[in-house]
């Protein structure tokens, strides 16, 4: 063993010093035993681990729990019923009507907002729908005259009868009609309710309608 190395001593004391504030560890990364681990070590890192998991498992629960009470909620109360749009339909009359909410019934547009409840949920009379008329029904109910503040249901046009007063729901140029139907009898009328066809059960009934008398003379009658 060689002479001491001045200042040895002094070199130990700091070693050691130095071995108390920074722990040795085994030599598998764990500290000596009697030390304690430095904040921000392992222990620290596991516990960070640990309440995430638990503030996300709280979530997800919370979640499933909602959920469950918004089905639950749907199925006592039931899903809102479906409100369609206004549709037009055609009635047995071949002419224009309203389609009620059933999808089945088709009420005559003259009988849309006329103060009867024709459908059975009576929005064929409905408040928003009849508040205006005509400017607050659906534009296929109205059909508009020669006269243009003048209007009329658009079922009741070409139907034989004179309803805006001036034959133009049933005569052109402002209307287009099909030939007068099976049961009429065409002719210039002198009766203010038709225009230029006539029931047939008026022919010779010994009563003028036509300007020609051919409703007493040439129609064949019904």
């Amino acid at each position: 063993m060689g002479p001491p190395v001045p200042g040895g001593w002094s070199w130990e004391l700091e070693a050691r010093d130095m071995n108390k504030i920074f722990p040795q560890g085994d030599g598998n990364g764990n500290a000596a035993a009697g030390t304690k681990a430095l904040p921000g070590g392992e222990g620290f890192g596991s516990l960070c681990c640990s309440r995430r998991g638990a503030c996300l498992s709280a979530f997800l629960l919370l979640l499933l729990v909602t959920l469950a009470a918004l089905i639950a909620l749907v199925a006592i109360l039931g899903l809102p019923p479906r409100t369609p749009g206004v549709q037009t339909c055609v009635t047995l009359m071949n002419r224009t009507g309203f389609l009620c909410h059933d999808r089945r019934s088709c009420v005559p547009a003259s009988r849309v907002c006329d103060g009867i409840r024709t459908c059975a949920q009576g929005e064929d009379e409905d408040e928003a729908m009849c508040r205006d008329v005509p400017q607050s029904l659906p534009s296929f109910l109205v059909a508009r005259c020669g006269d243009p503040s003048s209007w009329i249901y658009s079922d009741q046009k070409c139907d034989g009868i004179n309803n805006c007063g001036d034959c133009s729901d049933e005569l052109s140029p402002v209307t287009t009609c099909p030939p007068c139907g099976p049961g009429w009898w065409r002719c210039p009328s002198i009766v203010f309710k038709y225009c230029d066809c006539i029931p047939r059960v008026l022919c010779r009934d010994h009563t003028q309608h036509c300007s020609d008398w051919s409703d007493e003379y040439s129609c064949p009658g019904p």
